[in-house]
């Protein structure tokens, strides 16, 4: 049985700019003095969003994959006050960030020094980057947690170094967002480009992960919850009780959600002869 540590809360005490995407998150420095994407309750997709990543990223990091931590953030009314930026845009009208506990998703980078890309040239990504066959390790993940978006990345690379690093990010529609639910549609949670698939020539490419999900025990998954504020799921215990143990039930369904994925149309695992 896991024994989980219930994450310590941070403080924000700068914005320092807006993010790209649909949840309208903000890069904010905290009181640890590290970096932090931050999600705000009232954000566009829903509050779950939150719960999720939380969740989601926390079961990523005890498998071994490469998912930044995560923590709750306290976020100042003082703070939103006198960040003018600090807004959500909903159908032509702002509003102020919410304030009290958010979700912080720790920066993969120093914002001033190094290099961030969500998208790379092939060519720089089989020459030029760390941890290609992580892509097949976090199908897993993402199979069985049931992302219902593309699987999402950044690639860092530090001033002096040579490669790439891998970084998988957003898992904020992980269980199918807020409905909770999984429709298991083979293209859903896979990355867009074939070619980081290419090198899965059988199962003992998806290890150790696999392997890991397999084997967890309820009480494992159930710890990667612990510390979650309860706003983030609407104070919904008898919803999270089902999806924890939805999840447990899923470890045995992993095989045949990865051979659909395998089996349509995208081709994703050319050098995987058939069997």
């Amino acid at each position: 049985m896991t024994s989980a540590v219930t994450p310590k809360v941070i403080e924000a005490v700068q914005q320092i700019r807006r993010m790209r995407g649909g949840s309208q998150s903000h890069l904010m420095r905290a009181s640890d003095g590290f970096f932090y994407i931050v999600k705000f309750r009232n954000n566009p997709q829903h509050v779950k969003v939150l719960a999720n990543e939380f969740f989601a990223s926390r079961l990523g990091r005890w498998l071994g994959l490469p998912v930044p931590d995560v923590a709750p953030i306290e976020v100042s009314e003082w703070l939103i006050t006198h960040t003018p930026d600090l807004r959500i845009e909903t159908a032509g009208y702002q509003m102020q960030c919410s304030t009290g506990l958010q979700l912080a998703s720790r920066f993969v980078a120093d914002p001033h020094e190094d290099l961030v890309f969500d998208y790379l040239p092939e060519s720089l990504m089989i020459e030029k980057t760390h941890g290609i066959g992580d892509f097949a390790r976090c199908l897993v993940f993402d199979k069985w947690t049931g992302n219902a978006d593309g699987r999402q990345v950044v690639f860092l690379k530090k001033p002096r170094a040579v490669r790439y690093s891998v970084t998988f990010i957003d898992q904020g529609y992980c269980f199918n967002s807020s409905e909770w639910t999984f429709p298991d549609l083979a293209l859903q949670g896979v990355f867009f480009r074939n070619f980081v698939y290419q090198h899965v020539t059988g199962w003992h490419d998806f290890e150790p992960t696999l392997s890991r999900i397999e084997q967890m025990e309820y009480d494992d998954i159930r710890a990667m919850a612990q510390g979650m504020p309860e706003e983030w799921y609407q104070s919904d215990s008898e919803g999270l009780r089902r999806l924890i143990y939805t999840l447990y039930e899923r470890r045995s369904k992993i095989r045949d959600l990865i051979t659909a994925f395998r089996n349509s149309s995208r081709n994703p695992f050319p050098n995987w002869a058939s069997n």
